[in-house]
C-alpha cells in the first residue's frame, strides 16, 4: 500500500466538503492551494475563500498564488513533497504543476464527462432538461476536462430540482467518489478509460446574456432555465409596466400547461397569484426580487406592488 501525501486545490464551498471529508478520514494533506483573497463589500475588506477559511481552521499549509507558473510558487509546491494532487473547482493548471506529483493530479467534475465540460456543469444540466447527471474523477491533461476517466457515479435529476439542491447532492456524492479514487491510487489499482468522442454538450461560464429569460421560448425551456439558475446566479428579466422598466430576478416557479390568447410575456396578476403567459401555458412565479428590493414571495410582492394591465416581462 502506497503512502499518500496530498496537495488539495480548490476555492468555493463545493470544494470545502471534499477537503473536509479527506481531513476527517485522516488522509495526509501537506498543502492547500486556493485563490488569493479578494476585496469585497462596501469597505473593500479582503475576503478569504471558503477553502482558505476551512484550511486555516485545520492548521493546514496554505498557498495563494496569483500566477501558477511563478517559479517561487512552483518551488514552494515542490517543497511540500506531495505525491498526489486533487483539484476541485479551481482553475486550469499549467503542465509544470499537474505533472509534478508521482501519482498524478486528478480533478473532480460535477458531470458525467465527456458531457458538460466547462465552468457551470450543474446549471446547464438542469437548464437543458437532463434527467440524470453525476460526478467524474479524471486525471488532468493539457486541455479542459478531457483527461482519462478514473471513476464516475450517476444521479437522477428530479423534475423540480434547482441548481441549489442539485449542487449539494453532487457535492456529497463527489466527496465519496474522491475517497474511492484516492483508495484506488493508494492500492495502485487505477484503471482509466479514455473519454469517448461524443457530440459535446458544453457548460460555458454564466453571464448576464445567457441568464436572461426569453419569454418567447417554450414553457418547458423557460421553466428549466429558471430552476437551473435558482438560487445562483438567478434568471433575470425586465418588467415593463406603464412605461416604467424594472430589472427582476426570478427564483421559485411552477409551470401550468394551458392554451390561452395572451401575448407571450404578459403578466397576469391577482391578490394571490403572479404568472406570465408563455407558449402553451403559464410560468407561475413563487419567488421574485425586484431591483433594489429584497427577495420575496409573490404574495408579499402583490400586497405592495401594482402591475398595470399592460405589464409585460421582456
Amino acid at each position: 500500500m502506497r503512502e499518500i501525501r496530498i496537495v488539495f486545490m480548490g476555492t468555493p464551498d463545493f470544494a470545502v466538503t471534499i477537503l473536509k471529508n479527506l481531513v476527517e478520514k485522516n488522509y495526509t494533506i501537506v498543502g492547500v492551494i486556493t485563490a488569493p483573497d479578494k476585496p469585497a463589500g462596501r469597505g473593500r475588506k479582503l475576503n478569504e475563500s471558503a477553502v482558505k477559511k476551512y484550511a486555516k481552521s485545520q492548521n493546514l499549509t496554505i498557498l495563494q498564488p496569483t500566477n501558477l507558473k511563478n517559479e517561487a510558487f512552483t518551488q514552494k509546491l515542490k517543497d511540500l513533497n506531495a505525491n498526489l494532487q486533487i483539484v476541485v473547482a479551481f482553475r486550469m493548471l499549467p503542465k509544470s504543476v499537474w505533472q509534478m506529483p508521482a501519482y498524478g493530479t486528478f480533478n473532480l467534475h460535477a458531470s458525467l464527462l465527456p458531457e458538460y465540460r466547462g465552468a457551470a456543469p450543474i446549471h446547464w444540466a438542469i437548464v437543458n432538461g437532463e434527467t440524470k447527471t453525476g460526478v467524474t474523477t479524471f486525471f488532468i491533461d493539457d486541455k479542459i476536462d478531457t483527461g482519462e476517466i478514473i471513476l464516475q457515479e450517476k444521479m437522477a435529476i428530479a423534475k423540480d430540482e434547482t441548481v441549489g439542491s442539485l449542487h449539494d447532492k453532487l457535492m456529497y456524492l463527489g466527496a465519496n467518489l474522491v475517497i474511492k479514487t484516492v483508495e484506488l491510487i493508494k492500492k495502485g489499482a487505477v484503471k482509466t478509460i479514455k473519454q469517448p468522442n461524443l457530440e459535446e454538450k458544453l457548460a460555458p461560464k454564466l453571464n448576464p446574456e445567457n441568464c436572461r429569460i426569453d419569454w418567447n421560448d417554450s414553457l418547458d425551456n423557460i421553466y428549466n432555465k429558471i430552476r437551473g439558475l435558482n438560487p445562483f446566479p438567478a434568471a433575470w428579466t425586465i418588467i415593463r409596466s406603464h412605461n416604467e422598466e424594472i430589472s427582476a430576478k426570478i427564483y421559485g416557479v411552477q409551470k401550468e400547461e394551458e392554451n390561452h390568447n395572451f401575448e407571450f410575456g404578459n403578466i397576469i396578476s391577482s391578490k394571490k397569484e403572479l404568472k406570465v403567459a408563455v407558449d402553451k401555458g403559464y410560468i407561475i412565479i413563487d419567488e421574485i426580487k425586484l431591483s433594489g428590493k429584497k427577495k420575496m414571495d409573490a404574495k408579499s410582492l402583490l400586497n405592495g406592488f401594482h402591475f398595470y394591465p399592460d405589464a409585460k416581462m421582456m
